[in-house]
């Protein structure tokens, strides 16, 4: 499937900040349930196996959804508590601060806006995207690779979609009735979730554009292998594919970290 970078609702600077945090919630709700990003956990493994380091910095983190399940498990995996740090242009705290309480502060958060092609040299760590690097224009997703090597961080790029036609039409299909079925049920609650869901079908109707629109606009893994080799600085190990989820699902990623000599 080509790529095609259409219109999203919640990239637009004007967009009601209340309409994106409630879209980025249900994100992060489906994300959380459904497991999708479970098969990554042994790329998130390598990378900090590789490059020593202890903790994930996590960028364009929308309400956190990616890695709120996945950091008990990597912890598990790795044999070390793996502390995470959520980040975003456009902080979620609400969010965050109940993913931080119901974390023990396992995962916490950076509350200043971060831009992604230029990560502030405070903030270390293996360096995540989930469900994000799509919003990226091609120059602006190279970019956020260079930052990334320009400082000698490890990054990795996760998709949860496989790029496929299929995709498009279960959105269609099952996005609408499930989102109004687990609306009452995504925390932390709020009444305007409720008015723009039931009232006035604001969140529905932009959450399914945004949705069929995400999968129009990724990368693919032949995409992100053309990005690394334009990069330059230090040698680099890169990997990309798909990561097969339990239900048979596909998720893109791209992983690349420092080579050892």
């Amino acid at each position: 499937m080509k790529r095609f970078h259409l219109f999203e609702w919640e990239d637009q600077t004007w967009f009601p900040d209340v309409l994106r945090r409630n879209m980025t919630d249900y994100l992060r709700f489906m994300i959380t349930r459904l497991g999708i990003y479970d098969p990554v956990v042994p790329h998130l493994k390598e990378m900090l196996e590789k490059t020593g380091q202890r903790q994930i910095l996590d960028l364009c983190s929308g309400a956190g959804g990616g890695l709120e399940t996945l950091q008990p498990k990597i912890s598990a995996e790795i044999g070390f508590n793996v502390p995470v740090t959520l980040t975003d242009k456009f902080p979620n705290l609400e969010a965050w601060q109940q993913i931080q309480t119901e974390s023990k502060n396992a995962i916490q958060f950076e509350p200043q806006s971060v831009d992604a092609t230029n990560v502030p040299a405070n903030l270390t760590g293996v360096r995540t995207l989930f469900s994000s690097f799509h919003h990226f224009k091609p120059e602006e997703a190279q970019a956020i690779l260079q930052d990334a090597v320009n400082k000698k961080q490890a990054i990795g790029i996760f998709e949860g979609s496989g790029k496929q036609y299929h995709e498009l039409l279960l959105a269609g299909l099952v996005f609408p009735p499930l989102m109004l079925g687990i609306t009452p049920f995504i925390r932390p609650f709020k009444l305007s979730r409720l008015f723009f869901t039931y009232l006035i079908p604001a969140i529905p109707v932009f959450t399914l554009w945004d949705g069929v629109v995400s999968v129009l606009r990724m990368y693919s893994p032949e995409m992100l292998s053309e990005m690394t080799k334009k990069l330059e600085g230090p040698p680099y190990v890169w990997k990309t594919g798909y990561a097969r989820h339990k239900s048979g699902a596909k998720v893109i990623y791209l992983i690349g970290y420092p080579e050892v000599n």
